[in-house]
């Protein structure tokens, strides 16, 4: 296949002095990428409100300050200052600085685990100091009435600054969770408690899982083992119910919103208004093809409108909040037109302007001026596989490109709207720091990385597309070749996969966002092979919705696509072709071993999806609806049903406690080979969830290299 796209970058440096390099080891390529390979970065990095300066945290111990001007940045709060300040309060002294959060101009708040000092930077006090239960989890502060809310086990509770708790909810029912997320995360959901922009409010989620079928999870580091159940709501069974609680700061009165409870919706996003009137909360049906933005008062829980809806036959799913540039208007992101954009809407719901449009993706709103009326957000503008800082000024809807230099850009603005800190990689940049101004000029560079990997005797990636099996639909590819490649020699490759949706691996950042542990197979003498097939993310809806009832079905012929052009390399040993994924890629990779075994000799599926009828609701009805509804598709991409057609050597893996893809999978998997009589290749990681972790990954790692170093 003709090769078509860009090529950036092959390798550091000529063939004929790789003999003096160094090699990765495993260790290495797995755990030991910060001390060892990985680019000088910056911890903390921030800007002082209402200031030019930013701030860093040095090596844990210091504060470091400068504006953009300085050439060099000077200590502003060392560990001996927060210590001295914490002994003049009769407090225990700190040994670091793991993080911080300014509060304003001259205070800054730390946090130790469930300990919050906050620090005078004026007066070098300790302004106060907050102790939190220990059991507490699902933290957040609010900055307008200093106070904390939190969950601990199911209930909500806060605490105010002079030490006083207070317990919100007091459900027994352990089934009954107040103030965690919802919906096992998916639609953007990361967390369940969100406090009024003035204080005065605290909404939460209130979570009934009561009629959620219980599912068993064995613990055997007890002794006996033990079994600790989850709550896991399997395709087409009873779901949670979501309802949304609104607490009185100065009444103590909890109410909620009127959304009848009694369906099984979802209630994503909620949002306040500036003013604290209302809030915005999408509710999405369980069919997750029909969302009403609504509209509710909150000092008696009514629905006051539904502003507007958004329907697809595929699906909907609307994973960003309601963006408030005022108390009259917001902004909202939508894909309605195919690819994700900004929308500006009036409280009542009238459609004002659409701001942006064209086939490429708005990311995220970073920030909005309200004097110049600028919004400033990330996206794909210039490519697929790169992120950008734009802004756009809602009367002209002209889009500005304020990042010039090619990759993935993370930036963060001055509060003031004349400055950003621009940080960013590409293939053949590891790490910069920049301060620009708000035109995208660069100011000054705070850190430009030196190579990690000048010494290792690695490949850097080609990055390219390819066709997809359509014919039409270009897909972004990345390539690593050998250590020391001759082309005149035939090499074995690892097809490395994930595609699925919200995941794209291929793209213009540092070492093409592939894992260490993946160049240390490509310094053994493997190719390495990625290709985000339709179905993976950013890039519009109908390329991610090729997947709707039928997961794996376009994916894999994608992936054949790819097969083909490796093979057009003469370098390429088209006998010796391993495949390698986990979760979604899990499923690939089992489904890429019995659809298509006479393409690949070995395949390692890591937390494999077998059967997507054992796979949540959230995410699973989705992309498959109900099994009930859809059981044509659950049977073709069932590997339940394609047991005895494996070739090749195939080895699963899977965490016993995976509370995400269940055991279940896999161990349904193994029943049919034996049933089968096919043989297979299986590790257990006790006591280890959807991914295995820690030290134990090395562990993971090793095993996964012998296998293919043995079998392929």
């Amino acid at each position: 296949m003709k090769k078509i796209g860009i090529l950036i970058l092959v390798a550091f440096i000529s063939i004929n002095v790789f003999s003096q390099k160094k090699e990765l080891t495993i260790e290495q390529s797995v755990s030991g990428q910060i001390p060892f390979i990985y680019p000088n970065y910056i911890i903390g990095l921030k800007w002082q409100p209402e200031t030019n300066n930013y701030t860093y945290i040095d090596k844990y111990r210091s504060i470091f300050i400068s504006d953009i001007k300085a050439k060099k940045a000077k200590e502003f709060i060392s560990l001996n200052n927060i210590n001295t300040a914490l002994t003049n309060a009769k407090k225990d002294s700190v040994s670091y600085f793991y993080d911080y959060e300014w509060i304003n101009k001259n205070t800054i708040k730390f946090g130790y685990d469930n300990r919050f000092i906050f620090y005078n930077t004026t007066s070098k006090t300790i302004d106060f100091e907050i102790n939190i239960n220990e059991k507490a989890k699902d933290i957040f502060y609010c900055k307008e009435n200093s106070t904390f809310a939190y969950t601990i086990e199911n209930n909500l509770f806060i605490i105010d600054k002079n030490g006083k708790e207070t317990q919100i909810t007091k459900d027994e029912n352990k089934a009954i969770v107040n103030g965690q997320t919802v919906s096992r995360s998916e639609f953007g959901i990361t967390h369940g408690i969100f406090w009024s922009p003035k204080g005065n409010y605290l909404a939460f989620y209130r979570k009934d899982e009561t009629k959620v079928t219980d599912y068993p999870i064995v613990n055997v580091n007890t002794t006996p083992a033990t079994l600790e159940n989850i709550k896991y709501p399997m395709n087409g069974q009873t779901s949670e119910n979501i309802t949304l609680g609104i607490y009185n700061i100065k009444t103590g009165q909890t109410h909620f919103l009127k959304t009848d409870e009694k369906s099984e919706q979802y209630l994503i996003n909620p949002v306040w208004s500036p003013n604290e009137t209302n809030i915005i909360l999408t509710i999405l049906n369980r069919d997750q093809n029909y969302a009403q933005i609504n509209k509710y008062d909150v000092s008696s829980g009514n629905l006051l409108k539904t502003l507007f809806e958004e329907k697809n036959d595929k699906w909907v799913e609307p994973e960003k909040p309601a963006y408030f540039i005022s108390d009259n208007q917001f902004i909202w992101q939508s894909e309605r037109n195919g690819f994700m954009h900004l929308y500006l809407y009036n409280i009542d719901g009238t459609l004002v302007s659409e701001i942006t449009k064209g086939n490429w993706i708005v990311d995220e709103i970073v920030d909005f001026d309200k004097i110049t009326n600028t919004i400033y957000f990330t996206g794909t503008k210039n490519s697929p596989i790169e992120n950008h800082l734009y802004s756009v000024k809602l009367d002209t809807k002209n889009i500005t490109t304020l990042t010039s230099v090619a990759g993935t850009h993370n930036c963060i603005l001055n509060p003031n709207f004349k400055y950003f800190i621009d940080g960013y990689s590409s293939i053949s940049i590891p790490r910069v720091y920049n301060i620009c101004n708000i035109s995208g000029k660069i100011e000054k560079e705070i850190i430009s990385a030196e190579n990690p990997l000048k010494d290792y005797n690695i490949n850097l990636p080609e990055i390219g597309t390819i066709k997809a099996a359509d014919g039409q639909t270009d897909l972004y590819y990345s390539l690593i070749k050998p250590s020391n490649f001759d082309e005149n020699k035939k090499y074995p490759v690892i097809v490395y996969v994930y595609g699925g949706p919200h995941a794209q691996l291929v793209a213009n950042s540092w070492l093409a966002g592939t894992s260490f542990w993946l160049y240390y197979m490509a310094q053994q003498g493997y190719v390495i092979f990625t290709v985000d097939n339709r179905g993976s993310e950013n890039r519009g809806f109908e390329f991610e919705s090729v997947i709707h009832r039928q997961c794996g079905q376009n994916e894999m012929k994608d992936q054949i696509e790819g097969v083909k052009f490796l093979k057009s390399h003469k370098w390429v040993d088209a006998d010796r072709i391993g495949v390698n994924g986990w979760s979604y890629g899990g499923f690939m990779t089992s489904s890429l071993m019995l659809n298509y075994n006479n393409v690949f000799k070995v395949g390692v599926a890591g937390g494999p999806v077998i059967d997507w009828k054992y796979y949540e609701i959230m995410y699973g009805e989705r992309y498959m609806d109900k099994y009930q509804e859809n059981e044509e598709g659950f049977k073709k991409t069932s590997t339940l049903n394609k047991t005895d057609s494996l070739k090749g050597r195939l080895m699963i893996i899977h965490g016993s406690i995976d509370p995400t893809v269940v055991w279940q999978n896999s161990q349904m998997f193994i029943n049919k080979c034996i049933e089968n009589d096919v043989l297979i290749d299986y590790m257990i990681y006790p006591n280890h969830e959807h991914n295995v972790g820690g030290k134990d990954r090395v562990h993971l790692t090793k095993t996964i290299i012998r296998y293919f170093n043995e079998h392929l």
